[in-house]
């Protein structure tokens, strides 16, 4: 998607500039070793720029923090458990737009402690890297430099290449396609390190303005971060979770976090093209991307709080009824926020142990509501009706999103 040539600009476009570049280390072949120059696009400053906007995207970006609200009050408190589907579902899509997948059962794993993959790893790692930016931007009403630096941290702190540069912003010039050895022919080549700084600061006052529309905020926060690029990888999953932390710090969201990766990675190369025209000056295209990908997302996400409600109805019913309190009461509950279970987490979360512990999850097995995988050292217990759901939810957004994409075309 490259926009018009003749579209009129509606944000200042990115800056070419030829700056030194010589190898570190010579490699790759002779025109890598023999660059001198790259050119490099610096981004604007945009502290204090204001994106123009007509009543069209108004009325859209009303609505769906519209319904973002709805979603929110209605099931943000009564069924926090929501939340952390909620998360763990955003989490999966934005590491899915970077290419790292992960079965349900190995990301399980990895979000306990347990033995699993380096996808697994690297997805339970994102997750806590976006629960931790997005509680810090609650709490604070702010967004800041330190929750990001620490949000990269997490999620690179137990990877065996980039433990060293976890939250720490890079001191070499990086860029995106092209070649491995230099940024010849590269798709993008973000500023000189030495800038990312100045840049950073400068994002961070547009970011806690009070004066912007808050999904036109979001959208060229992220726009912005990406390119920056700051960290010398991790910048697509962390630059996601500032779209929630503005969320969060302008009260859109109080309470629930929304899959709004789900819809962005529908269209993973349309995405990508709405980033490029940002760097152009065209800022719409990623507003009102950013802005479907809410509406979409606060929709199906209704649609499964509505179904976990019916889902815990159908569980107590395959029980014959559960008396308060009770093992089998405690991991029904457990359970709508934790779908796969350990021995370890069932017992912090329940308070019971031992012999009885072991009775109620007999029982929840017997019942159909619960499922063992793995052998006794590494046993987790599953509920496919809850990771079914969110499976259903994930397919409903990228189906919707691309229907709509559709009948836009």
């Amino acid at each position: 998607m490259t926009p018009d040539a003749d579209l009129p600009l509606d944000w200042a476009p990115h800056v070419d500039q030829v700056v030194p570049w010589s190898q570190t280390v010579p490699q790759g072949p002779k025109a890598d070793r023999t660059m001198r120059e790259i050119v490099v696009q610096r981004p604007p400053f945009v502290a204090g720029l204001d994106l123009p906007y007509d009543r069209s995207l108004k009325v859209t970006m009303d609505s769906a923090l519209a319904g973002l609200a709805q979603l929110d009050l209605t099931h943000g408190r009564k069924l926090g458990a929501l939340h952390q589907l909620l998360l763990r579902t955003e989490s999966v899509s934005s590491s899915k737009i970077e290419n790292i997948e992960a079965s349900l059962g190995d990301y399980a794993k990895a979000l306990h402690g347990k033995g699993a993959n380096a996808s697994a790893v690297s997805m339970a790692a994102a997750t806590h890297a976006l629960a931790d930016v997005i509680a810090d931007a609650g709490r604070t009403g702010q967004l800041r430099q330190e929750a990001m630096l620490g949000a990269h941290h997490a999620l690179f702190r137990r990877h065996h290449d980039m433990a060293p540069k976890a939250g720490k912003l890079r001191t070499v010039q990086n860029w995106i396609g092209g070649s491995d050895y230099s940024p010849r022919n590269a798709l993008f080549v973000p500023p000189p390190p030495d800038t990312v700084p100045g840049f950073l600061d400068d994002l961070f006052a547009y970011a806690n303005r009070d004066d912007v529309p808050v999904l036109v905020q979001a959208a060229v926060v992220h726009a912005q971060f990406e390119s920056i690029h700051p960290f010398t990888d991790g910048n697509g999953r962390i630059g996601r979770t500032l779209i929630h932390a503005v969320l969060r710090r302008r009260r859109a969201t109080k309470n629930l976090t929304v899959p709004i990766a789900s819809g962005l990675v529908a269209h993973r190369d349309r995405y990508f093209d709405a980033l490029g025209a940002y760097r152009q000056g065209h800022a719409r295209p990623l507003v009102g991307m950013l802005t479907n990908a809410t509406l979409i997302a606060s929709h199906e996400s209704r649609r499964t709080a509505s179904s976990l409600h019916e889902i815990g109805r159908e569980w107590e019913d395959a029980l014959g009824g559960v008396v308060v309190g009770s093992p089998e009461s405690r991991l029904l509950r457990l359970l709508l926020a934790e779908p796969i279970l350990t021995l370890e987490l069932a017992s912090q979360q329940t308070g019971y142990s031992g012999a009885e512990l072991r009775h109620g999850i007999d029982r929840l097995q017997a019942a159909g509501v619960l499922t063992a995988k793995g052998r006794r050292s590494q046993r987790l217990w599953t509920a496919s009706a809850i990771l079914d759901e969110l499976q259903d939810l994930t397919v409903r957004i990228e189906t919707v999103t691309r229907r709509a994409d559709a009948a836009e075309g």
